[in-house]
């Protein structure tokens, strides 16, 4: 099995401007080589076929992707609108500033095949692309945003994936992200 990292993932895993709630203490390439050469401790189903996920032991200093709200630090929420490239419609999204979670357990990279990254517009040379991360406490999948369900529901053209809305998946995200935000430094 090889595996890329993605244009797409690699902006937003790897910034220029580095970021504190990004991928810390590795270059992309480094971060590459490791998913191919490391045996990930588990892999995943992902929310459809051509998706998974494989879980490794962080060996670098990234913090957990989530927060959980309490009383105590829902004051620090903050929300917008954004859009995750031009192309893309954008979306109501919220996050903390001024929180400093724990360095993550798990990174979870998130894994398309070739054939639907090709569906999608990104040609890649190997059987696999990394889109995302996930960084959490636990080797277990986040649930994806309701955002993210409803913007792949809209299809490629939105900058989804063309997967239909699966209501039990969507309820599990809202009870999940009602109780947790992302955060920025």
């Amino acid at each position: 099995m090889t595996i890329v990292l993605t244009e797409f993932a690699r902006r937003r895993l790897f910034p220029r401007e580095p970021r504190r709630n990004a991928i810390q203490d590795c270059t992309p390439e480094a971060f590459e080589r490791h998913l191919n050469s490391q045996p990930p401790e588990r892999i995943l189903p992902g929310y459809a076929p051509f998706c998974v996920l494989h879980v490794h032991r962080n060996w670098t200093s990234t913090r957990c992707l989530t927060v959980p709200v309490t009383a105590a630090n829902r004051h620090l929420l903050r929300s917008g609108y954004e859009a995750r490239n031009d192309a893309e419609l954008p979306v109501l999204v919220r996050w903390f500033e001024g929180v400093e979670p724990p360095v993550a357990e798990y990174l979870l990279a998130i894994l398309y095949d070739r054939a639907q990254l090709a569906r999608e517009g990104t040609v890649i040379q190997a059987e696999w692309g990394v889109v995302g991360c996930l960084y959490t406490a636990s080797p277990e999948e986040i649930p994806m945003a309701p955002a993210t369900l409803l913007r792949n529901a809209l299809g490629v053209a939105e900058g989804g994936s063309g997967v239909a809305i699966d209501r039990a998946a969507y309820a599990r995200s809202v009870a999940y992200w009602e109780h947790h935000a992302n955060w920025r430094a």
